[in-house]
């Protein structure tokens, strides 16, 4: 009940109240008995001066206790003696009663400190707010010897003094009773206004506990709560927007994750899984759910070291899974002491080494593809230096007619070699320009005619009706045709067919066929022919002239025309070269000729 901070302000209220009104009623009582008493021994003071101690001696000496008693009675009023509660006494010089205003009450009286120092020849004015009475003995000597003839007592049995304690007492009971159901209004009162901004601060700390940043609590004061409230709801501001900031943050870091291709995957010191992006369940063949260790994941991972040294270095490595080479990278987060871990990075590196495996290939190609007639060039060009003038001029034209063909050979080669860098960098400007198909058709195979009929073969072109015009550069789609037209020619025996045709795709594609009957190629070399280099028989590829590069230069340029181009072969059978290309590219130059 009193641990609110309602009650304990209520509580604490009343408490004050209780306690200022019990000082001041204890204050007040005891003024009143001091005032009394204060009152009454003033009074006796002024009764007993020097004057009525002398009349009360020569009394004493003239007519014994009864003068006394009459000098007493005639000064009544001034001692404040009454019939109830003040009387006045005269004891002889042992304390015994002689004579007294108020016989009835001359029974109850006691020897007190007062009377004893009478006794003694002093003057009793001692009182205290604990005594029952409150008196005054005044000692006569009638002689002036010394010795103590009478006493003159008056006394007090303060019943005035308690009754008016007691009303005063009950007034402040009463005062206290009025005072508490006032401080109890008005500390509900105001423990409320202190409170209710306070139960809409922590009401609103709750809601933001919750997740609803939205609070903005009504400023009611300007006083210290006011500006508590102010600050919640500056608080609750920065707080949405820095929450903002890290959702926004977090979000772009779950895309990232979530669309990257390089696999992410965090692990606890424990080695525990915690992350894993779809990335690397690809990569690794794993899931989620399968809740494997990093010594599972990567059991054959080559590490450096496990101390504490290696951990907080990046770590590099490579593992080959499902026949793709992947490069780990490794690198610590958080503390090491169990509240942070490590993240893998996985990168799949399969297509960078198969280029780094085909550009050491492609280097070592080029430099046998040169070396070859620069040998045979070198031979003959020594043979003929050495052996000048002795030699037969026919002999001499030969030695000349291969330095001449070997050097057309690496011409050729080096050209080749020019025309795939610009195709690769895309340097080479392509000539776009609106020409008929079945007009460049018809040209390349009259230009190799001679060469089909030398080699025995038979060539026949065939071309659809209506045949759209295509965008293109003539000149190297051209060059495409002959190249594998020229394959075809070297690759068929002699007597063979060869099959040039054209025919139109879905309206806006069209596909050209090089067919022929030659002596085909194996199954397992089909899928590298366009690579550069690469022959399926090497040596009668050179006797042939070729460099191995005619299809990969093709592929380069049907690519560039946003064209495919593929080969079909059965081994004995034949061969067909299938190239399809856009009709609708954008023209870049004048329209050739129809």
């Amino acid at each position: 009940m009193f641990r609110s901070l309602h009650m304990k302000l209520v509580l604490i209220l009343v408490l004050l109240i209780v306690s200022v009104m019990a000082v001041v009623g204890t204050f007040l009582i005891n003024s009143v008995n001091t005032f009394y008493l204060d009152s009454f021994y003033e009074q006796a003071q002024s009764v007993f001066d020097k004057d009525m101690n002398r009349s009360l001696q020569d009394t004493a000496a003239e007519s014994g206790a009864a003068g006394l008693k009459t000098v007493l009675t005639a000064n009544k009023s001034r001692l404040g003696v009454d019939e109830y509660h003040r009387n006045f006494y005269i004891l002889d010089g042992e304390g015994r009663y002689l004579e007294g205003s108020n016989e009835t009450r001359a029974g109850s009286l006691t020897r007190t400190s007062n009377i004893v120092a009478a006794m003694a020849g002093k003057t009793g004015t001692r009182s205290s707010v604990a005594d029952n009475v409150m008196d005054v003995a005044v000692p006569i000597d009638k002689d002036g010897n010394g010795s103590i003839d009478y006493i003159v007592y008056v006394s007090d049995d303060k019943n005035e003094i308690s009754d008016l304690s007691w009303r005063f007492f009950q007034i402040v009971m009463q005062a206290m009773m009025f005072g508490l159901l006032a401080a109890i209004l008005l500390s509900f009162l105001l423990s409320k206004t202190i409170t209710t901004p306070i139960e809409r601060i922590t009401e609103g700390a709750r809601s933001i506990a919750d997740g609803n940043f939205d609070q903005q609590l009504g400023v009611q004061s300007s006083d210290e709560i006011g500006e508590l409230t102010r600050s919640f709801n500056y608080m609750a501001g920065r707080l949405q927007g820095t929450i903002g900031e890290v959702q926004g943050e977090r979000d772009k870091l779950n895309t990232l994750f979530l669309h990257m291709t390089d696999g992410v995957a965090a692990f606890t010191t424990a080695g525990r899984l915690i992350h894993m992006n779809p990335a690397t369940e690809s990569l690794l063949g794993v899931r989620m759910e399968d809740s494997l260790t990093f010594d599972e994941l990567f059991a054959d991972l080559d590490m450096l070291g496990s101390d504490e040294t290696a951990m907080r270095s990046f770590l590099t490595s490579e593992i080959t899974r499902r026949g793709r080479v992947l490069s780990v990278t490794l690198a610590p987060y958080g503390a090491l002491d169990g509240e942070g871990g490590v993240i893998a990075v996985i990168h799949d590196i399969t297509e960078q080494r198969r280029l780094d495996d085909a550009r050491r290939e492609f280097v070592a190609n080029v430099s046998h593809e040169l070396r070859t007639p620069l040998t045979n060039i070198r031979s003959y060009t020594e043979t003929l230096l050495d052996a000048a003038g002795d030699i037969p001029l026919e002999t001499e034209k030969q030695f000349l007619g291969v330095i001449s063909g070997e050097s057309e050979r690496m011409a050729r080669i080096v050209t080749d070699l020019l025309t795939l860098s610009r195709l690769d960098y895309g340097r080479m400007e392509l000539r776009m320009t609106r020409f008929s198909l079945v007009d460049m058709l018809q040209k390349v195979a009259g230009a190799m005619k001679l060469t089909v009929e030398n080699s025995g073969h038979e060539l026949a072109v065939d071309t659809a009706a209506g045949l759209p015009k295509i965008v293109g550069d003539r000149e190297r789609l051209e060059q495409v045709v002959v190249n594998i037209l020229s394959n075809a020619v070297k690759y068929t025996p002699a007597g063979g067919h060869i099959r040039l045709s054209a025919r139109e795709v879905d309206g806006r594609r069209v596909r050209i066929s090089i067919e022929d009957d030659g002596v085909g190629i194996p199954k397992q070399d089909v899928p590298r022919l366009f690579e550069r280099f690469y022959r399926v028989d090497k040596a009668r590829s050179r006797e042939a002239g070729g460099t191995g590069l005619g299809l990969a230069i093709a592929k380069e340029i049907v690519e560039q025309h946003e064209g495919k181009i593929a080969l079909a072969s059965e081994y004995g059978k034949g061969t067909t070269v299938t190239i399809t290309l856009p009709t609708d590219l954008t023209p870049n130059g004048e329209e050739g000729p129809v």
